[in-house]
């Protein structure tokens, strides 16, 4: 009849030394170290390119209204005009959103919008991820 071997109290644990865990701890953090800043410029630029979809696709249902009442909504009237009708917008065929969520940008702020803009049309616009106007690069303001 074999017998089951039981371990001694006298053979040594296998484990890892103090050292080695801290080796690991400081190959992670330089790993990290060099990563983590391109992954965070690519998250900012990631937003921008975001809220330029997202101000295309606003403009799409801008455009959607206008050929349905005749003109954009107006500054008083606002984006919401895309979800639900507006007092005296005859022929609203609406809503031409899918949810109210489309009108904040990846910034969690609601667009600017102005109509009629000063060249025409309406202004639609992101101020970025520092919401002022102007900046660079993932603060610079995002624009119809």
């Amino acid at each position: 009849m074999p017998f089951a071997r039981t371990p001694s109290p006298f053979r040594p644990q296998r484990g890892f030394t103090l050292l080695e865990l801290v080796m690991v701890l400081v190959i992670i953090g330089v790993i990290l170290a060099m990563v983590g800043p391109r992954v965070f410029n690519s998250l900012g630029r990631a937003s921008g390119e975001r809220a330029k979809v997202q101000i295309e696709q606003i403009g799409s249902a801008l455009e959607l209204y206008k050929l349905d009442v005749g003109r954009f909504p107006n500054t008083q009237e606002g984006l919401n005009a895309l979800l639900t009708a507006p007092g005296g917008a005859a022929n609203w065929n609406g809503p031409y959103l899918k949810d109210a969520k489309t009108l904040k940008d990846p910034w969690s702020r609601d667009f600017i919008y102005r109509a009629p803009a000063e060249r025409g049309g309406y202004d639609l616009v992101s101020l970025g991820a520092d919401g002022r106007e102007g900046g660079d690069g993932e603060n610079r303001d995002i624009r119809n």
